[in-house]
């Protein structure tokens, strides 16, 4: 079993991902090899909340140029979790609102 800390790598802040906390709809960063179950286990641990559903997807890096230098950057797994409707929020978001 992994440690909480270590599945979830950070939040992931975009406009999208702000128009989904009203619904209680919440993205992050987490390790690649961490599974649906992990996520949902590392976010109940971590912030205090009951997770309803974790949806998963790999992010491929994307190809960079900086002058006749190119390279890609990072591939990355991105979660996006839902919690139940009797859940409260996640403080960390409720701030940025």
């Amino acid at each position: 079993m992994k440690i909480a800390q270590d599945v979830i790598i950070r939040p992931v802040i975009t406009e999208k991902s702000m128009a989904g906390i009203m619904q209680k709809v919440y993205s992050f960063e987490v390790a690649k090899d961490a599974t649906k179950i992990d996520i949902a286990r590392a976010v109940e641990e971590l912030f205090g909340v009951k997770v309803a559903k974790v949806t998963t997807m790999h992010k491929n890096g994307k190809m960079r140029r900086q002058g006749r230098t190119q390279g890609y950057t990072a591939s990355w797994k991105k979660a996006v979790v839902t919690l139940k409707p009797d859940s409260k929020a996640i403080e960390f978001f409720e701030g940025m609102m």
